[in-house]
């Protein structure tokens, strides 16, 4: 993972600062057999190790690791995302006990569809259960608050059941306020036949799979119809629930889809000159970096852009995890990097057939080497 090794030996300190670039980088400080290394990140790799393995200075509670240190390995970073990145990989590596709590994971809150579940619901989670089971994960959200309300406000539109009991059913069970205001199909006394409940499921789900497009397209056809048969008091009420909706799915940020369907590619600066670098995320996990010159070799200079970054995706494949817990720490870094205020870098989000927009990734391309502002993201509804 760490590219680069300098050997450290304090009497001649002067030639490895000098070796060290002044640039970001995440490094590693290894001393003898006995000691824990040190691990961090930095923005000019060569202050850095000026300031820890310099000539130690009394009166200072400076952290000094001069009499310590023996080799320091190190990789370049053209990127805030990118040195985040790396710098959990290494920790992960080298303190498979302690890395979460030096990174400080704060997990990214999902909506859970319940399915395996035999009257399915929704909740709100941070926590992933095995990736080969039949429940759903929509997100990552911002924070919890936002997935409760996108959740609720959501639900609203739909008679699926809130509570969070396994139901045995009863026909002496008086329900609950959902129920008694006709918001609830009430499968808990059997107000409803187990095929109508899970045909309302099934409607929860293509909302949650479309980001509230399935629910759109569907009250806008029966306003249509009612106006078509000129019962325009039912094609009126029809309208205020579209009215209702399109608040509820304009809040939905376009990061947050179906776990197993949030593909995407992120375009940051890489340290190399010339370059930009390519992340790749698919089901969110990430994969990279992939180094992308700007100028083509030699041997392609006849392809056009759309068709290098076609071929250079091919040459990323996606991260296949090995837990659940693992797929979480990835998404916690997708959400900390894509919900931040001053966000650099540009993401593309795959379509519903799994297709990247080539040609506006050529253009983001562009911006981010230059330097330039990201384009707007999409809107959820048009």
């Amino acid at each position: 993972m760490l590219t680069e090794c300098l050997e450290f030996i304090s009497e001649r300190d002067a030639e490895t600062f000098a070796a060290a670039p002044a640039a970001p980088a995440v490094f590693l400080l290894r001393g003898d057999a006995p000691s824990e290394p040190y691990v961090s990140k930095t923005a000019n790799l060569r202050r850095r190790l000026q300031r820890l393995l310099g000539p130690f200075e009394e009166r200072t509670k400076k952290l000094n690791l001069r009499d310590r240190v023996r080799t320091i390995d190190y990789s370049l970073t053209g990127s805030d995302f990118e040195s985040g990145f790396l710098l959990y990989r290494v920790l992960r590596s080298t303190f498979p006990k302690s890395y979460a709590n030096r990174l400080r994971f704060r997990f990214a809150p999902l909506v859970k569809l319940h399915l395996e579940n035999e009257y399915p619901r929704a909740s709100i989670t941070t926590r992933l259960g095995k990736l080969n089971s039949r429940n759903l994960y929509y997100g990552p959200f911002p924070a919890r608050l936002a997935a409760e309300k996108f959740m609720n406000d959501s639900l609203d539109f739909f008679k699926m059941r809130r509570c969070v009991d396994d139901l045995h059913p009863d026909p002496a069970f008086p329900g609950c306020i959902y129920s008694e205001m006709k918001m609830c199909l009430a499968p808990c006394f059997k107000g409803c036949t187990d095929e109508a409940y899970a045909a309302e499921v099934s409607r929860v789900r293509a909302y949650f799979d479309s980001s509230g497009e399935s629910l759109v397209r569907e009250l806008a056809a029966e306003r249509e119809e009612a106006s078509a048969q000129l019962a325009f008091e039912e094609a009126a009420a029809i309208h205020v629930r579209v009215e209702k909706l399109k608040p509820v799915v304009s809040q939905i940020p376009e990061i947050v889809r179906r776990l197993d369907q949030l593909s995407a590619l992120i375009i940051q600066r890489s340290a190399m000159e010339g370059s930009v670098a390519f992340f790749r995320v698919d089901s969110g996990q990430i994969t990279g970096p992939l180094v992308f010159p700007i100028q083509p070799a030699e041997h392609a200079k006849s392809q056009s852009m759309e068709a290098r970054v076609q071929d250079a995706l091919t040459t990323l494949p996606p991260t296949k995890m090995n837990s659940a817990l693992e797929t979480m720490e990835h998404l916690a870094l997708l959400k900390r990097w894509y919900y931040r205020g001053t966000r650099a870098g540009e993401i593309f989000f795959a379509d519903a057939k799994g297709e990247l927009p080539v040609r506006r990734i050529v253009r983001g391309i562009s911006r981010v080497f230059r330097g330039e502002k990201a384009e707007p993201e999409s809107p959820s509804l048009q």
